[in-house]
């Protein structure tokens, strides 16, 4: 039988992993269900044998390079905690930054927002729960991915938020939005770190658009005017070297006040502009 202490040790063979101690503790608590300051309450404490048999299995699992939030099924975002699934990608901090500039943006009054490609959910759930006198939408093409954001919804029980299959726009006939945000694929399809990292297990369809990563926010584009109310806002968050592609996209397309903001790590990572119709 091993310790807490000992079980955690064994995570020193996470060399791929960017925090092999924080990654093992995740899995350790998951296993025992316990918070993570019992680990350091009890380093003697001895689990049983099923409970280290299943931590090792995860810890393998993740030496293999399998993201932490694919094993433990969930990963926190904004104020909320996400079931996620290999069928979306993980959500991540920087585009925490993607519902700040929607709350900064957004008027006082009650409005319409989409989240497009909106996966687990996590930025039109993020914005809901600021926002419970907007109304959201989240789209996604896949039907394995609305399910999920749905599951998540009921889970934190927002009723200001709505999840339907769609394909960008395309099931969205006529509606129009004050607000529009999106995530979309945008790293090129030759991009080397598409074999690194977390990037190898999360869905290719959600990463890659084409040889310059801009594919998909071309489309957006193109089509979000003819979805957009007078003064509404498109807002897509980008690779932190397509800003200022991304600017001339929607300067080209008649938007005005274009302008990218930094991420946490001072990159340029979302570009937005006004329509003003």
């Amino acid at each position: 039988m091993s310790s807490i202490a000992e079980l955690l040790a064994e995570a020193a063979g996470l060399v791929d992993s960017p925090s092999p101690a924080l990654d093992a503790e995740l899995l350790l608590v998951e296993v025992l269900g316990k918070p993570r300051s019992y680990l350091r309450s009890w380093p003697e404490h001895q689990p049983s044998a099923a409970q280290c048999q299943r931590y090792r299995e995860l810890l393998e699992r993740r030496r293999q390079g399998e993201p932490v939030a694919y094993l433990l099924g969930q990963r926190g975002f904004w104020s909320l905690d996400l079931q996620v699934e290999p069928s979306t990608l993980i959500p991540r901090p920087d585009t925490e930054r993607l519902v700040e500039l929607a709350l900064q943006l957004g008027p006082a009054e009650p409005v319409q927002v989409l989240d497009l490609g909106t996966g687990s959910g996590a930025v039109a759930l993020a914005v809901a729960a600021e926002r419970p006198h907007w109304q959201v939408t989240g789209c996604d093409r896949i039907a394995a991915a609305v399910a999920l954001a749905e599951r998540n919804r009921q889970r934190l029980q927002l009723d200001n938020v709505q999840f339907r299959q769609s394909d960008w726009f395309a099931e969205l006939g006529q509606q129009r939005f004050q607000l529009i945000l999106s995530n979309p694929p945008y790293i090129a399809e030759d991009d080397p770190h598409l074999q690194q990292g977390d990037l190898r297990f999360e869905p290719h369809s959600a990463l890659v658009s084409g040889a310059d990563g801009l594919d998909d926010i071309r489309q957006i584009v193109a089509q979000a005017p003819a979805h957009l109310l007078p003064s509404g806002w498109l807002l897509l968050e980008h690779g932190w070297q397509q800003a200022s592609a991304v600017q001339q996209l929607l300067r080209d397309q008649g938007f005005s006040e274009v302008q990218s903001w930094q991420d946490l790590g001072g990159h340029q990572r979302v570009t937005g502009g006004c329509w003003r119709g």
